[in-house]
């Protein structure tokens, strides 16, 4: 057990994204090293993305601008929650919840009414459909009636045919009405 712990720990860094962590992050401590510190520190920064409206401009940011904004609220969310402004709680909790990637809706909105419009379509259609087929169908054979019914059930009783498995050959026995 504590050789497979041990093998674990040597393979490379671990990228974990929580619900709560506002970008991906390296473990840090024991064997694990931070390989990402020499790649930022050597991109230029882009200019400053405003979060008072960043629910607006997401879509409309680069991958590259949406890692920067990560960083800031990371480096923001360090501070304690009552230092921040509203804005910048409102950038940080949409950035880590908002309806975007993965959690962008299915549906859009007036959908439900385009669904429920359709199966009314299709169910008008199957009943029309029945109706036709029923307008168009050959009269019933002669041997569904009632009067055919009765004069089987006689013949079987004057015949006296398996008596286990037909009823009507007991005694009180009365026919269904159909």
């Amino acid at each position: 057990m504590q050789s497979a712990l041990r093998l674990a720990r040597h393979r490379a860094p671990i990228r974990r994204c929580l619900a709560t962590a506002v970008s991906p992050s390296h473990v840090v401590g024991g064997s694990y090293s931070t390989s990402t510190t020499a790649t930022t520190a050597t991109k230029p920064k882009a200019a400053a993305i405003p979060l008072s409206n960043i629910e607006a401009i997401w879509t409309k940011l680069s991958d590259e601008e949406k890692d920067g904004v990560r960083a800031e609220l990371e480096k923001l969310n360090e501070k304690s929650w009552k230092d921040l402004t509203m804005d910048e709680k409102k950038a940080s909790y949409y950035v880590s919840f908002g309806p975007h990637g993965g959690r962008t809706p299915a549906s859009k909105p007036g959908d439900g009414l385009k669904v429920f419009g359709g199966v009314l379509a299709t169910l008008s259609f199957s009943v029309v459909l029945f109706f036709a087929i029923r307008a168009t169908a050959p009269e019933a054979p002669r041997t569904i009636n009632k009067e055919w019914q009765e004069a089987s059930n006689q013949r079987a009783l004057d015949q006296k045919m398996n008596p286990l498995l037909v009823r009507i050959s007991s005694e009180n026995y009365k026919a269904r009405a159909s």
